[in-house]
């Protein structure tokens, strides 16, 4: 078959973790393909911090001069589509995309991510990663000593709540609706002077996804500059889960400290295998991930 399209390696996600385990694995002289149809997750966030170098950078500035580095390697190549679905061959794996086309690779690394299920509020998702915010470790110290809000409730809330008390002393905890928090719980806010609404929210009013108001349905508002949220989420892909990949209990890829999964011969690196999202997270996992897929079939081969 002259026209088949093998690799040693397919990665399924180019954003980040993926270029970064692109670029390990182009340095190591292997023929590569990488998969990506352009919808990161934080391409809705203006700035990207707490990673070296890059502190302050867009999302986009750093992505991009991340692809046009890992283009130099002439190993390395990119398809710009969706893998629709994976299958296990004997000697590797099979990917097709959407327009049909048909991939092999000896290897596989899923770079995919999440997808954030953000709760039902009108005016979340204008202010996702603007202002309604997930990670205090990126973002707090843009919004520190600012009137900052926590959606959550219960033992979720009250630890989020508490996290957060360390960028700000103007902290209110919203639980849209009846709190659920113990006698405990309350009395610790109540303390560190976090206080607690329970009045269900209608909207959250913004200007371009910066807020300014949280709309309560009893038609008052309480100011706020940030809120940070905690949502559920869902794999952005289902391949793994298709080729036999075990999860943990919180939904993320299992995988191992050389981030391969429970399936032979596939890795996973990313917000897909930890809660920590964050973008030096994201490579210091890609890196991982391209070196040890390196490793193997180095070990292979020889």
């Amino acid at each position: 078959m002259t026209d088949r399209k093998q690799f040693d390696v397919i990665i399924i996600g180019g954003s980040y973790s993926g270029l970064a385990a692109g670029m390990a694995l182009g340095r190591a002289l292997r023929k590569v393909l990488i998969i990506d149809s352009g919808k990161p997750c934080n391409q809705q966030t203006p700035h990207s911090h707490n990673f070296l170098t890059q502190d302050g950078k867009t999302p986009a500035e750093i992505g991009t001069l991340a692809k046009q580095q890992v283009q130099k390697y002439n190993t390395v190549e990119f398809l710009d589509s969706l893998a629709i679905k994976g299958t296990k061959i004997e000697n590797g794996f099979e990917i097709q995309v959407a327009s049909g086309e048909t991939f092999y690779a000896d290897q596989l690394i899923f770079a995919t991510g999440i997808r954030d299920m953000l709760p039902g509020i009108n005016g979340i998702a204008e202010c996702w990663g603007i202002s309604v915010l997930h990670c205090p470790f990126c973002h707090g110290y843009e919004v520190r000593n600012e009137k900052t809000g926590i959606l959550g409730n219960g033992a979720h809330g009250y630890e989020l709540a508490s996290l957060i008390s360390n960028w700000t002393n103007a902290l209110t905890l919203f639980t849209n609706g009846p709190a659920t928090l113990t006698a405990e719980q309350s009395g610790k806010l109540e303390k560190h002077h976090i206080q607690i609404i329970e009045k269900e929210i209608e909207r959250l009013e913004h200007v371009n996804g910066y807020l300014r108001h949280i709309i309560f349905k009893d038609g008052t508002k309480s100011p706020v500059r940030a809120i940070y949220v905690r949502s559920p989420f869902q794999q952005q892909c289902q391949i793994p889960e298709f080729l036999g990949c075990q999860f943990t209990d919180d939904g993320y890829i299992k995988v191992d400290p050389s981030q391969a999964t429970t399936v032979n011969g596939v890795f996973a690196c990313g917000d897909n295998v930890t809660k920590t999202h964050t973008v030096a997270g994201a490579v210091a996992t890609g890196t991982a991930a391209g070196m040890n897929v390196s490793k193997l079939l180095i070990s292979e081969a020889f």
